[in-house]
């Protein structure tokens, strides 16, 4: 079943108009109440005030937890979470994936400039140390060089280097621009990756964010879906010593590659 027919489906589930009221009822309070936890721990622990120091992962860690209970996910853990300060890389196939690698990982996000603008939301992303980047046409070395100035700080920043969601299956190709910041920070590259499994034992479907699919729809069926099992699963850092950009590209493709389908063999169900 593609991501598509997974999406229609969920949408016209079986559920009863009166399930699903009850159903967004209940994801709705137990969304506003993650959120407004969220607030409090900024506002009771003053997170503003040094919104990037590494100590507040933390709280970071604690409201993403609450999201993927949230959205009907469980978290498995592979191996140790390590806590020393590095460029943290991971796949991407949902906007899930915040959540879900926030609650395995002590780390701050990049994020879209724009978002800080956002009414509540940017808000809460602001205090709660998201890492805000200038994006615009050619301004790569201007992002680098914020990252950078991150690490350089002893700042744990996570980003998706594929660029793009993907059905979770495969890496696809990483751009590895940006990993030339760990190297000018002398700092490792610490390689995770994310599989969605169902309750059959197989890929989710519905979790992924490809394809046509809008944004409320996605949301939608999410909301709809049975219980997932996010699983995650982090390999010893990579030290950036005597490495290029070009061959630190090389090594993280391979190891997010070989590790994600490590990590399939492992929690997959073979048929």
């Amino acid at each position: 079943m593609t991501q598509q027919q997974s999406i229609k489906k969920s949408n016209s589930s079986n559920l009863s108009s009166f399930a699903k009221l009850f159903l967004y009822g209940k994801k709705l309070v137990a969304g506003t109440s993650a959120i407004s936890e969220g607030f409090y721990l900024v506002y009771r622990h003053q997170l503003y005030k040094d919104p990037n120091n590494p100590h507040n992962t933390r709280y970071v860690q604690h409201f993403c937890r609450r999201l993927c209970d949230v959205f009907n996910m469980d978290l498995q853990i592979h191996g140790e979470m390590p806590r020393e300060p590095a460029l943290w890389v991971s796949n991407h196939i949902s906007w899930l994936d915040i959540a879900v690698l926030g609650s395995g990982a002590r780390v701050f996000f990049l994020a879209k400039a724009e978002i800080e603008k956002w009414p509540i939301f940017g808000k809460l992303a602001k205090g709660g140390g998201t890492l805000f980047i200038n994006r615009g046409s050619g301004d790569s070395v201007r992002i680098r060089e914020q990252i950078t100035d991150f690490l350089s700080k002893d700042i744990p920043v996570l980003f998706f280097p594929e660029a793009t969601t993907t059905d979770g299956s495969k890496v696809k190709k990483v751009h590895g621009r940006i990993l030339g910041a760990a190297i000018e920070a002398n700092k490792p590259v610490q390689v995770c990756v994310i599989c969605y499994v169902n309750k059959k034992g197989q890929l989710d479907t519905v979790v992924p964010f490809i394809g046509d699919a809008t944004f409320v729809d996605h949301v939608q069926a999410v909301l709809e879906m049975p219980k997932v099992t996010a699983h995650l699963k982090t390999f010893p850092a990579i030290a950036t010593e005597g490495h290029t950009v070009e061959t630190l590209t090389k090594l993280v493709q391979d190891t997010m590659q070989q590790g994600l389908e490590d990590l399939q063999k492992e929690v997959l169900v073979q048929q």
